[in-house]
């Protein structure tokens, strides 16, 4: 049971890791770029992290991919704010659309 659980979970965070990462070559500006990497990625990789403390139990593996998940979910919220930060205070612009399209002012 503990090895179909941390299959779904590996799916799961496979699959999030890679939207994160469509997500980082599609979208147009550093701040979309950045909300694609820090939510998407950080949930796969914790998912991919609780798939192994659920395969392995409480082990040597299991307690290293919890410290993992914790420096994790503190850090990269932290770094993409600070990226953010200095992006904006570098003077990059947000992205606007230049199809033509009318703009709700």
């Amino acid at each position: 049971m503990n090895d179909l659980i941390g299959q779904v979970l590996l799916s799961v965070g496979l699959c999030f890791t890679f939207l994160g990462c469509v997500g980082l070559v599609r979208m147009p500006d550093v701040y979309c770029r950045l909300q694609a990497a820090t939510k998407c990625v950080t949930l796969g990789t914790g998912s991919i992290l609780l798939a192994a403390i659920v395969m392995t139990g409480v082990s040597g593996t299991g307690v290293k991919a919890a410290v993992c998940m914790v420096f994790l979910f503190l850090n990269s919220p932290t770094a993409a704010h600070a990226l953010a930060r200095a992006a904006r205070s570098s003077g990059i612009k947000v992205w606007q659309k230049q199809d033509g399209a009318k703009k709700d002012i």
